[in-house]
């Protein structure tokens, strides 16, 4: 049985799907809804789902907001370590969804910064990790991510790395984070990190310059499917399956999910992809980032 342990922000997502455009100082109609989340605690869920034994580690507070998280992780299957910190209170992100299933998220990492080496649980029998890009940019954090991810090295176990997103990256700074990605067993990122990583639009281009990061380099594409390449091997390509599109938040996470529950079982890079695809396409037809419990 594959084990993975999932690594990053211990979130709330409070999902506003939007029945319109924003009316500015006045009311826009919506549904409203709240969830667990989190990249990394997603990806977990779906890995659950897909009958992978999973963990999660991150950090949670000493609130009613870290009691739901957890008791939402648990009922997907997904052993959480971590105990509530005193006095800090559990991340939560405001994520607006319009009518295209769209969203614009706004964050607050709370108590997720300063993870560090005391947060990580045991290593024994992991076959691989799955680490958030919004924990390792956290300047609060990113030291502490740093020995976590030297800790596990050491061990042999491979780390796949999720870049997270532009804004992140903005904010940390281009350059220090490129430096910090480098060394990683596989990164996924979606076509507009690609090119704010590389530069370059062209695909071949972007692959050129992002091998030098990774052996295993993942382009999601959104509705236009995935792109993957695995050292010099030929570059893979999959369309997205159909799905109606209700909410996208999470697809991402599902799609990491798909394919290293694939790619640790069997190394075909063409079989992960399809699955990751596949995975995602379930997640981008319901609300929320993880799969429900009773469907």
């Amino acid at each position: 049985m594959i084990k993975v342990l999932c690594i990053g922000d211990a979130m709330i997502d409070v999902i506003v799907q939007m029945k319109g455009a924003i009316n500015v100082n006045s009311d826009t109609l919506s549904e409203i809804s709240m969830h667990g989340g989190g990249a990394a605690a997603n990806t977990a869920t779906w890995l659950a789902h897909l009958g992978v034994t999973t963990s999660f580690a991150g950090r949670i507070g000493s609130d009613l907001s870290g009691e739901f998280f957890r008791s939402e992780l648990t009922s997907h299957g997904v052993r959480h370590e971590n105990q509530p910190l005193d006095g800090a209170k559990t991340g939560t992100v405001v994520v607006l969804v319009d009518e295209s299933g769209n969203r614009t998220m706004f964050p607050d990492a709370g108590a997720n910064s300063g993870l560090s080496l005391s947060d990580l649980p045991s290593l024994v029998g992991i076959d691989g990790v799955f680490l958030s890009g919004y924990s390792l940019f956290n300047p609060q954090s990113s030291d502490g991510v740093v020995g976590v991810i030297h800790a596990i090295q050491e061990l042999g176990i491979p780390i796949f790395f999720d870049v997270a997103s532009i804004g992140t990256m903005s904010a940390f700074g281009k350059e220090r984070a490129i430096s910090l990605i480098r060394g990683f067993s596989g990164l996924f990122m979606n076509e507009s990190e690609a090119e704010y990583l590389t530069g370059s639009t062209n695909q071949s281009e972007q692959f050129q310059s992002l091998k030098h990061l990774a052996p295993l380099i993942v382009i999601k594409r959104g509705a236009k499917g995935a792109v993957a390449k695995c050292n010099d091997a030929d570059l893979i390509s999959t369309p997205a399956e159909e799905a109606v599109v209700i909410d996208t938040t999470g697809a991402g996470d599902a799609f990491a999910a798909g394919f290293l529950a694939s790619w640790l079982a069997s190394k075909d890079l063409g079989a992960a992809i399809s699955r990751a695809v596949e995975v995602a396409a379930q997640c981008v037809a319901t609300i929320g980032a993880r799969p429900r419990v009773n469907p």
